[in-house]
């Protein structure tokens, strides 16, 4: 990193991505308010490269075995001292992004968090979100130094530093399902990440006690985050992040990868 590019830059957006050649480009288009736009490509075997290097010639390649390490490669990449993540799948609206330009200019404080309206396919689903399946909100928008990624393959930890500001008003678009088949296609995904890392760290726990957050994750989503005002959509949600644990600590359990 040069300084002249640091003294050039007060605003970095970041992505990382792993073959997303169908989303990656209607994303970026929506990032210009930056001053800086890197992409991190993650053993992407599709034209997301040539896609990133048609916006920004801060194209980062390598192959990162677990989302923490890929996320704080990124984060390490940025030049400017606010840093503002995104996913391929999520877009921000003219809104937000004048939002965030006037949050950075007068903030005293070191991270905000970002609320998030999910998309599955056409459906907004705003409610009943959470306990590792999927964000109400996040905290996207940060200065370099205050937030690092935990060495997890999914939902890696986060280590904060700094004051947390108010949360912005304006919302991120996140079309995290294509449908219901590719919302049950991510539990799968998900959970045999998860059980790996359960594997790899030694982590021991029950059966009865992943049946017990089963529950306890059902109840927080439908009924804590009102997952019952979706209809459906907020059951298959709320089924979702219960399954989440007892679905990992049955593949840590019964499966040898």
């Amino acid at each position: 990193m040069t300084s002249a590019r640091s003294q050039q830059v007060k605003l970095s957006a970041v992505i990382s991505v792993h073959n997303e050649q169908d989303q990656l480009a209607e994303c970026l288009k929506t990032l210009s308010f930056a001053d800086e736009l890197v992409v991190l490509l993650d053993d992407c075997s599709d034209r997301s490269g040539e896609i990133a290097r048609t916006f920004t010639s801060q194209v980062i390649e390598g192959n990162w075995s677990k989302e923490g390490q890929r996320r704080n490669a990124g984060i390490d990449a940025c030049a400017g001292p606010w840093i503002f993540e995104v996913d391929a799948d999520e877009r921000v609206s003219g809104e937000l992004a004048r939002e965030i330009r006037q949050t950075i200019a007068i903030s005293r404080f070191d991270w905000h968090e970002i609320l998030v309206d999910n998309y599955v396919g056409t459906r907004l689903v705003r409610w009943g979100w959470g306990a590792s399946f999927g964000k109400a909100a996040y905290p996207g928008l940060f200065k370099k130094g205050v937030k690092s990624w935990g060495d997890q393959r999914v939902h890696p930890s986060l280590k904060w530093s700094g004051k947390k500001g108010p949360m912005l008003k304006m919302r991120l678009v996140h079309y995290v399902d294509r449908n219901i088949s590719d919302m049950i296609r991510r539990l799968d995904n998900y959970s045999t990440a998860r059980a790996k890392d359960l594997r790899e760290q030694g982590k021991k726990d029950t059966t009865l006690n992943n049946m017990r957050r089963l529950i306890s994750r059902f109840f927080k989503c439908y009924i804590c985050r009102k997952g019952y005002r979706e209809g459906g959509y907020g059951l298959l949600v709320a089924l979702c992040a219960g399954l989440f644990p007892l679905l990992s600590h049955l593949k840590a359990t019964l499966e040898d990868d």
